[in-house]
């Protein structure tokens, strides 16, 4: 193990029915006016909205309400939230929905005390305060809701950076596994996807020496593919639900990297800039890319590639563990080609080039040059 600092000032309540105590907890944090973010409409059909709003009536806390976030957070649509939670003067976000509604919301939070434009955070300028963030969550996937992420594209430059600071952690998260049954069956599986992409970023690219680290980040790819199995069979399986949507909080709260040096995030890298470019689910993007980054990859780590195998699938060499990741990916519907998602091969060189940008952002150009990008994406051709 290696010196860290982990801290999570994140409250999670965790139950069915638990949205009902949003207003109490707002009232117990002293906030009586908010803006409420959301998606489309899916919390309006079911009718989680309207539990909402008698919770924060029940409270007696004023709200602006502000739907439309897109699956893929927008820059424009982030900066009119900025500007309706400077005009309303509120003093607290509340994000009603999955992991985009949760990072829009972050941004906002951020901006709303900034007279600079929120975009100059995601380019480098220091988060130094934000607005208390809480969140009520309903597709399991990113693990924002217990940390201190925020990702938004820009549509104009077609660039998806993020933030990452500790203002921007919510106060308190509530995790109702109910409201995960009705999540499609494609981004239950894209959303299986991005937490086990979540932890095998560090599992692959940390120092070696790290035992307990890496069975907490095994554990946690067992219990994603046992449970989304369970959950392809039988979307309701209130067990399944529940445990994926835990499992799925921890993948990302800084538990499983805490303590394994220096370590990086190459698969979000690259597929940030594939979305950017084509507005695809982000856990779509992200079962093209890791097969083909692992392929890539696993020569410079052949040891953990091996226990990958072993772990996970039973299997006795990486190449093995790299097919059966691929296939189970395949299994759950989830894309592994480009092409599966539209995007030609002739597109590769403008995704690599985007790429490259966020590599030089995150430290680690120096790997992941605009060729190495390329071919790592030909992989998925």
């Amino acid at each position: 193990m290696f010196d860290f600092t982990f801290h999570n000032p994140t409250k999670i309540i965790f139950g069915a029915g638990k949205e009902a105590l949003i207003g109490a907890e707002l009232n117990a944090a002293g906030i009586k006016k908010i803006l409420l973010v959301y998606g489309r409409n899916s919390v309006i059909k079911s009718g989680l909205l309207d539990r909402v709003m008698a919770s924060l009536k029940a409270g007696n806390i004023a709200c602006s309400q502000y739907g439309g976030v897109d699956s893929n957070p927008l820059l424009s649509h982030t900066r009119d939230g900025v500007a309706l939670a400077r005009r309303d003067k509120v003093e607290a976000i509340l994000a009603v929905g999955g992991g985009s509604v949760l990072d829009e919301s972050k941004a906002i939070a951020v901006g709303a005390l900034s007279d600079e434009d929120v975009w100059d955070f995601f380019v480098g300028k220091e988060v130094t305060r934000a607005l208390p963030v809480f969140t009520i969550l309903t597709l399991a996937a990113t693990g924002s809701e217990m940390n201190g992420n925020s990702v938004v594209t820009n549509g104009e430059t077609r660039q998806k950076y993020n933030i990452s600071s500790p203002h921007v952690y919510p106060k308190v998260s509530i995790l109702n596994p109910e409201l995960t049954h009705s999540v499609p069956l494609n981004y239950t599986a894209y959303s299986a996807v991005d937490a086990i992409a979540h932890v095998i970023e560090g599992y692959f690219t940390k120092e070696p020496g790290t035992h307990l680290q890496d069975r907490l980040v095994e554990g946690i790819i067992k219990t994603v593919i046992e449970t989304t199995d369970l959950i392809m069979a039988e979307p309701d399986h209130a067990r399944a639900r529940a445990s994926f949507m835990w499992t799925a909080t921890l993948a990302l709260n800084g538990l499983t990297p805490a303590g394994i040096g220096e370590y990086n995030f190459p698969n979000h890298m690259i597929e940030h800039a594939m979305s950017a470019i084509y507005n695809i689910p982000h856990g779509a993007g992200l079962s093209i890319v890791i097969p083909a980054w692992m392929k890539w990859y696993a020569a410079r780590n052949p040891g953990q590639f091996e226990r990958f195998a072993k772990e996970i699938f039973g299997l006795d060499s990486g190449a093995a563990g790299i097919a059966a990741l691929e296939q189970w990916f395949v299994t759950i519907n989830s894309p592994v080609r480009l092409g599966e998602v539209k995007i030609p091969a002739a597109d590769i060189e403008e995704i690599a080039e985007n790429a490259e940008g966020l590599a030089r952002q995150w430290g680690i150009g120096g790997l992941y040059t605009r060729e190495t990008i390329a071919e790592i994406l030909r992989l998925a051709v």
